[in-house]
């Protein structure tokens, strides 16, 4: 009985819009493209003003069904599903006057329900020049969200880290603090979180240390067109001893399906590193990306 009612005002308003018209709206509905219904609706309701009303109705009526089928979907789903993400790898090989070797790897997964987001990250970068290791980076982190609002969230965070050529073998930190989308629309997003942390850091000189710091954070997205697309990732840990600043700023560019080109360049900064280590690191990197 609901759905006659429902689908009662529905019909009616199909009967009052040309049919060159619906044909166009229902056109980009089957697409399944919120901004290309947008445009057909509004210059549909320019061409035919009378049929105004109906056209917004029509339209309106299919951005109802789709948000509830995305919140059913989210509230049914398993702990397996609704995970995306995707795996990027890079390389080098150069021979002759100068033999050096390098590769770089990165996996994304993300999982987003009505009230709990969580990400993981697994990185690793290796080099070797003239048969000897220059770089050798491994990181991996896991951040779970708490969203009480549309835009605020608690969020924690786990990361564990090796850098011997930045000057520690290993580094486990921990943090809780709040978060907020400070910008959330389809083609810009930017988060900014802030919370306490704890680090403890195994340096190479065998020195050890354990503190407690402030962490922030800047996730900052934005799609300069349907194939491209930018990323500024920041985060910083604060502490009385040997704090930590890292950026990653990325260039995004699809080629085929779900595989794209990525050019990214990372700073990693340590204020107070072991005696014979530069406080700065720096690495460019091209990948092939595939997100699924």
């Amino acid at each position: 009985m609901r759905a006659l009612l429902f689908l009662a005002p529905l019909l009616l308003a199909n009967a009052d819009i040309p049919p060159t018209v619906k044909a166009m709206l229902d056109a980009a509905i089957a697409g399944g493209n919120p901004s290309e219904v947008a445009i057909v609706e509004k210059y549909a309701r320019g061409a035919v003003p009378d049929s105004a009303d109906a056209i917004s109705h029509l339209a309106n009526a299919w951005r109802t069904d789709r948000e509830n089928r995305r919140l059913a979907r989210l509230r049914d789903a398993g702990p397996l599903q609704l995970w995306t993400g995707n795996a990027e790898i890079g390389g080098y090989l150069s021979t002759g006057n100068t033999e050096n070797i390098g590769a770089s790897g990165q996996l994304n997964l993300q999982r987003e329900t009505l009230r709990w987001r969580h990400k993981l990250r697994l990185s690793a970068d290796y080099q070797e020049s003239l048969g000897l290791v220059s770089r050798e980076h491994y990181l991996a982190a896991y951040e779970p969200n708490f969203k009480f609002s549309p835009r605020g969230y608690v969020y924690g965070a786990a990361q564990y880290e090796s850098d011997r050529f930045l000057g520690y073998f290993d580094r486990y930190s921990t943090s809780v603090g709040a978060g907020y989308n400070a910008i959330k629309r389809d083609d810009i997003t930017l988060d900014v979180e802030l919370g306490p942390a704890f680090r403890h850091t195994d340096f190479t000189d065998a020195t050890t240390e354990s503190s407690m710091a402030a962490r922030g954070s800047v996730d900052f997205d934005v799609k300069l067109s349907r194939a491209v697309s930018f990323s500024q990732d920041a985060s910083a840990y604060v502490q009385r001893y040997n704090s930590t600043v890292s950026s990653t700023t990325a260039l995004n560019a699809k080629l085929i399906g779900p595989l794209a080109a990525k050019l990214s360049y990372s700073v990693q900064y340590e204020s107070m590193p072991p005696v014979g280590r530069v406080g700065t690191d720096t690495t460019s990197r091209a990948a092939l990306v595939y997100s699924f």
